[in-house]
Parts: structure tokens; sequence; C-alpha cells
């Protein structure tokens, strides 16, 4: 079935229908979800999630635009979350310089620190990096990051940076951007980039794909992302599917 890799479903788009929604995953072919913090709210939506549904696990950790109002005990507290059974990974954290706050030293202190939580919490990390390439790679380089391995979310850089993360032992998330019309950059990834390496994500309620894009997305619709994978590497449906389950289940240590 579909392992959906990265959603928020405890967002406030999902408050009328969240249950609903969930419960009518599996006639979907949807087979697991993970739930993914970021923040210290939607980490706690995350456990509560992941607890009261057996078909999701969760991500505990700050994402960067929530980095400024964080300190050492909320660090401890995701340590703390990190031992539960069905936390996968840590995340989502890294960097993001789209807009100008949080001041970039404090993203970068605390993409490290989590970094190194990550590695003491013997778990993968999930990467948010959005506008900063170089300085992700030079993190995620000087502070050994590799050691557990992880997935870079949304990938949206190009082939030679996406190579490079594949060669670190990285996956690439690969969402409802796969399906826009100005997708060449990543195509180009997907179609170079080894199956093997490629788990399917939703971002939901973001990034929808080509046929609701600017409308709520859901993990329902990450058939229009096999699609054009499947259309991309010239395999079909179901083998996208399978590998990307397989892939899943390897990256979140779940096999």
């Amino acid at each position: 079935m579909i392992f959906e890799t990265h959603a928020h479903y405890g967002d406030d788009q999902f408050n009328n229908d969240r249950h609903e929604l969930l419960m009518s995953m599996a006639e979907n072919g949807i087979g697991n979800i993970v739930e993914v913090g970021a923040g210290v709210n939607s980490t706690k939506d995350a456990i509560a999630l992941s607890e009261k549904y057996d078909f999701i696990y969760s991500a505990v950790g700050i994402h960067p635009s929530e980095t400024a109002d964080i300190d050492e005990s909320i660090i401890e507290w995701l340590l703390s979350l990190s031992s539960k059974k069905k936390v996968v990974a840590i995340g989502e954290i890294g960097l993001d310089y789209h807009y100008n706050e949080p001041e970039r030293n404090i993203q970068k202190k605390w993409f490290k620190r989590q970094l190194a939580l990550a590695k003491e919490a013997g778990l993968p990390v999930i990467i948010h990096s959005r506008d900063a390439a170089e300085d992700t790679l030079d993190i995620i380089k000087s502070d050994c990051a590799i050691e557990n391995g992880g997935v870079i979310h949304c990938f949206s850089y190009s082939w030679e940076m996406a190579h490079i993360y594949l060669n670190m032992g990285f996956y690439l998330g690969i969402g409802g951007v796969i399906t826009f019309k100005n997708s060449r950059k990543l195509v180009e990834v997907v179609e170079k980039a080894p199956i093997d390496r490629i788990v399917l994500e939703t971002d939901a309620p973001y990034l929808a794909p080509g046929p609701y894009r600017g409308r709520r997305n859901c993990s329902v619709y990450l058939k229009y992302v096999i699609d054009a994978v499947a259309e991309i590497k010239g395999i079909t449906q179901q083998e996208i599917i399978d590998i990307t389950e397989k892939n899943a289940k390897k990256l979140y240590r779940l096999a």
C-alpha cells in the first residue's frame, strides 16, 4: 500500500473532518502515514494522532520558522518524546531563508542542536530546506548528520545537489510539486535518482498536486504523484507504490 512519509493532519484545516478523512485512508490505498511535528503544538498533535490511529507514526521536531521561541528545555522535551515506540524521526528541522525571520544564526543554532538530538536519540532526520541549499548542506556535513540518515523533505534543488545527498545516503521526498507544469528541474531529479532512494509525501494540507493546486492537500492525492513518477520512470504505478513503501519502511526503520 501507499506509504505517506510526511503530513500534518493536526493542522486546523482538518478540524471539521479529520477523523472521517483518516478513517478513509485504507479504502484509498494508504497504508501508513507519518505525522510530522513542526513546532511544540504540532509535535504534541503528532504524538496524539500516532497514539490514536494504529497506521500513523510520528516525528518530533521544531521547524526553522519556529526556532526563535525555543530553548534547551524544548530540546530535552523532544528527547524524552523520541523514545516513544511510534516516534520514527526527528523533524522537521532545517533552514528556511524564504523569509528573513527568525534570524539565520538562530535557525542554524537550533538546526545543529536538533541534529545532535537525532544522533543522541538514534533516529533519522526529516530535513526542511528552502532557499538555503549551501548552508543546509554545510551544516549536515559538519555535524555528521549522515550517521543516522534521513530524508530531504519536499526536495526542490538541482540534480547536482540531489546527487550529493544521494551519495550521503539520504532519501528524497517527492510530492505534489512533481505534477506542476513548471517542475522541470524536479522532473530531472526524479528521472536520474535511483528509485530505491525516493519516498512519497504530501506535506498535507499544503502543496496539493496539479488538479487540486491551491486547495487543501491530503494523502489520497498521492495517486497523482505516483502517476507522475511512474511516467517519468517508465514503470507501473504499482511498482512505484511497492518500491516507495519499502523505501519508507527502510528510512523509518520499520522493515
